[in-house]
């Protein structure tokens, strides 16, 4: 395989780093010319269990001898299991599973939208969903309908009606912004792909508050932020605040398989009845196999705990690095944003330098430089990344 036959044959929609991975292990990958690097990107946090975790291959593994789709015309042995142990892990009662994490939020969406007219009495088509400027929720025309980055939404009209944008990080806004036809507040705990951006403390707790006043679902997007990036098992327990819902997906396939879900109680998961909402794959015995194991990792090698411990150690060497490049360094547990100054250039670069140093990392928003890596790396890894890191920004 070569990058010239990608650019030839494949659509120009991503522009990556100019390596060619062919094998992974853990933390580090290895390229066709058998160069290893270390991955501090962890595929935008679908890998927090790393590269080829053993217990999830084997249980791929053993569903791949068996039974690999049945579709819901049918029941199969694994989807039970897996659902009872999403349940237990997200704490709501019920899971709707299905394949990307974009599915997840147009699963979400129209949970929301129908909540909003059979439990809170919207009248019929006229629901809102309040969201958060620079926000990223997926890829389809109805996400980026309620997108406010230009390259996601330009060539792509007309878009989606029924939502209402306001700043990221002000619950005072989003009150003032709650109708008698809003349904729901829709958010990410941290915003990801705007730069790692981490709200006000507070700022979930006061927006839950606020949501309950009005009586209207708070939904958060779990996606990139859940199933242990941030030091804690879903981001919204750093202000100990619980949602009406939320939407998973990345990590929950392990970085074997793609597996997604939207969690909520029953007083929500209620108003989809037969014919209402479906996916041909969702909830196949190869993703519930691959879905349990993946969590059973997370919770028996408690990866959250892990993540959080060298998250706080990996932004203090960051920080004490003292390059008058960086504006910034933000983000919780393992979910890190370096900001640079604008007079250092993009972020872009450094990647790149990065990348000829042996560490895999990706910028996002022009000025930040994206540290993800797989929940399972080792210290003295981070310290070896450091050393790079520093040489390259001071």
């Amino acid at each position: 395989m070569s990058i010239e036959q990608v650019e030839r044959h494949g659509a120009h929609n991503y522009h990556p780093l100019p390596v060619v991975v062919t094998h992974g292990d853990g933390a580090w990958v290895t390229d066709v010319a058998g160069r290893k690097y270390l991955d501090m990107l962890s595929a935008y946090s679908a890998l927090n269990q790393g590269h080829r975790h053993p217990r999830i291959l084997a249980a791929a593994r053993e569903q791949l001898e068996r039974v690999t789709l049945t579709s819901r015309a049918f029941h199969n042995d694994q989807l039970g299991p897996f659902l009872e142990r999403l349940s237990q892990v997200s704490g709501f009662s019920r899971a709707l599973p299905m394949n990307s994490g974009a599915e997840a939020v147009e699963t979400a969406l129209k949970a929301m939208r129908k909540w909003g007219y059979t439990k809170r009495g919207i009248p019929a088509d006229k629901a809102e969903i309040i969201v958060a400027r620079d926000n990223f929720h997926g890829r389809t025309i109805t996400i980026v309908s309620f997108s406010t980055e230009a390259s996601y939404r330009e060539g792509f009209g007309p878009f989606t009606p029924g939502f209402v944008v306001v700043p990221y990080g002000d619950a005072a806004a989003i009150e003032a912004a709650i109708g008698p036809n809003t349904a729901a507040v829709f958010l990410e705990p941290i915003q990801g792909e705007a730069g790692i951006i981490v709200p006000p403390v507070g700022y979930l707790k006061q927006v839950r508050a606020a949501c309950t006043r009005a009586g209207v679902l708070l939904v958060l997007d779990e996606i990139q932020t859940g199933l242990g990036r941030t030091g804690r098992m879903w981001a919204a327990e750093h202000e100990d605040v619980r949602p009406d819902g939320i939407t998973i997906g990345k990590a929950l396939g392990g970085g074997v398989y793609p597996v997604s879900a939207f969690c909520a109680n029953d007083d929500v998961m209620d108003i989809f009845a037969p014919g209402t909402h479906g996916s041909t794959f969702g909830g196949n015995p190869m993703a519930a196999a691959v879905g349990r194991a993946s969590l059973d990792v997370l919770v028996d090698e408690k990866l959250p705990e892990r993540a959080a411990v060298l998250g706080e150690s990996f932004r203090a060497a960051l920080r004490a690095i003292g390059s008058p490049k960086i504006k910034e360094v933000r983000g919780r547990g393992l979910l890190i944003g370096v900001e640079l100054h604008t007079d250092a250039g993009t972020a872009r670069p450094y990647c790149e330098r990065l990348m000829d140093l042996g560490v895999l990392c990706k910028d996002t928003h022009e000025q930040v430089i994206r540290f993800a890596p797989p929940l399972v790396i080792h210290e003295r890894d981070i310290d070896w990344a450091l050393g790079h890191i520093s040489a390259v920004l001071a």
